[in-house]
């Protein structure tokens, strides 16, 4: 099983390549590749941006950082509100994981123990992708040229996740935030489906569900994503049988990883850690 050392450091390759090709147009990829022997584990971002903004380069800082310590990094574009209602960017991301798993060799990777990091949305979407794996919904895209290819992962890294789109949206009343209420409306068409894809209630509702390790990373003074919802989701998730490590971190809000600063660094030193430990149980278990 491919080895990995969180405080090794790789120079890396970054290009684009084509992901998805949709009706419309075509879904890119970043590839984030570390010049060494390898293989290096396979990580699959996913951006935020509210399910209605940003692309595969929202999270350019983490993903370099993440890619010279030793990991094939990949972000994906996904489908944006209104043009994918709920749930295109899910479906997105399922395929991305299958598709990664069959391209990771191309540049020295092992997806052999696959990781997801999702950051607000793209943490949403992320936790999805954890607990229904083979949702029949979600494997919508065929991949022709692995379709034997499953979209198991094997942990999640979450950052100011929207792990309860409802009560979030609540939150964005309460706050008079129209914009980012509009942009929840946008998404979840019909409104009920706001229910169905939230991952606090999947686990509420008692559904049957794939639960691999999950790290999620939380602002102490986010009131976009508070934290009470996080401390509820992780709560709830280990009571269903499944381990979630949760840091809150002191003094930052729902995008402090975007800017430079001590509590970044913390935050790409425990990401790495978190990595290093999933793989290295792996191999003991092995």
């Amino acid at each position: 099983m491919t080895a990995y050392d969180p405080t090794a450091h790789y120079e890396i390759k970054v290009r684009d390549v084509e992901f998805r090709k949709t009706p419309t147009r075509t879904l890119m990829a970043r590839i984030y590749q570390p010049q060494g022997p390898g293989p290096f584990p396979a990580l699959l971002d996913l951006h935020g941006g509210a399910w209605n903004d940003k692309d595969r380069l929202a999270n350019v800082p983490m993903d370099e950082n993440l890619a010279a310590s030793g990991m094939l990094v990949v972000a994906v574009d996904l489908r944006l509100a209104p043009e994918a209602p709920y749930p295109g960017s899910v479906q997105d991301a399922n395929y991305a994981v299958r598709w990664l798993k069959a391209k990771a060799k191309e540049w020295n990777g092992d997806a052999t123990r696959l990781g997801v990091l999702g950051s607000s949305t793209g943490g949403h979407i992320a936790e999805l992708l954890a607990m229904r794996p083979g949702d029949a919904r979600y494997n919508a895209h065929p991949l022709a040229e692995a379709p034997n290819v499953d979209a198991s992962i094997a942990y999640v890294i979450a950052r100011s996740p929207i792990s309860d789109p409802y009560t979030r949206f609540k939150q964005a009343e309460k706050m008079e935030r129209v914009g980012m209420m509009n942009k929840t409306k946008k998404y979840f068409v019909p409104w009920e489906s706001i229910h169905e894809g939230n991952p606090q209630q999947i686990l509420e509702r008692g559904e049957k569900v794939s639960m691999p390790p999950m790290f999620i990373l939380q602002g102490e003074l986010d009131d976009n994503v508070i934290p009470p919802i996080q401390i509820k989701f992780a709560d709830t998730y280990r009571k269903a049988g499944g381990e979630c490590d949760l840091e809150v971190f002191e003094g930052c809000g729902h995008m402090w990883v975007a800017d430079p600063g001590p509590q970044t660094d913390r935050a790409h030193e425990m990401i790495r850690a978190f990595v290093a430990r999933q793989l290295h149980a792996a191999q003991a278990a092995a």
